[in-house]
């Protein structure tokens, strides 16, 4: 399995609608084994396609991570691989947390989303599947999803701290060119 290079803001593949993918074939698995790898490596929980420079509808999520208290490496849940992910339901209440993402790097924004999301997807295998997600999993699907669509969580809050945001990002990039 190889890490990809993760992609940040303000990069325009992460502003572009995903494509839908025809079928989940080994070139696709691949991809999906490439994320996974990419996000345990950055200690993320969620990573879409466009952040790593492929426009394509997918996303590997794993909320079940955990440290292993003996070793101090992170344990890996059971991850999620979602081709061609929609939400089909979402419930009338709505949470308000903190968020985070691999291509908005060090920055966090309390974010509002459902409380639960039902998302239709196909698997691994190629075989039509259903979640229902609720706590941090419906965060995780909702954010990802918000991806595929080019839209990132600093799109969801207010103009003022996402310019807040913005600038503390091109102040960290131009001290690292």
């Amino acid at each position: 399995m190889t890490v990809l290079k993760l992609y940040t803001y303000p990069e325009p593949v992460l502003k572009k609608k995903a494509q839908k993918v025809d079928k989940v074939d080994d070139e696709i698995r691949q991809l999906l084994d490439n994320m996974l790898e990419t996000m345990y490596a950055d200690a993320g929980v969620g990573l879409a396609a466009p952040q790593v420079g492929i426009s394509k509808r997918i996303v590997v999520i794993d909320v079940h991570q955990e440290d292993d208290e003996e070793t101090g490496e992170l344990r890996k849940g059971t991850p999620l691989f979602l081709v061609n992910p929609s939400i089909i339901w979402h419930s009338d209440e709505k949470v308000c947390g903190e968020e985070g993402c691999l291509s908005v790097p060090g920055q966090r924004a309390e974010v509002e989303r459902y409380a639960q999301v039902k998302v239709h997807y196909t698997d691994y295998n190629g075989k039509e599947q259903e979640i229902l997600g609720d706590g941090l999993l419906s965060v995780c699907l909702q954010h990802e999803l918000d991806h595929l669509d080019g839209v990132l969580y600093i799109d969801r809050i207010s103009r003022l701290k996402r310019q807040m945001i913005i600038k503390k990002l091109q102040k960290t990039q131009s001290s690292h060119d």
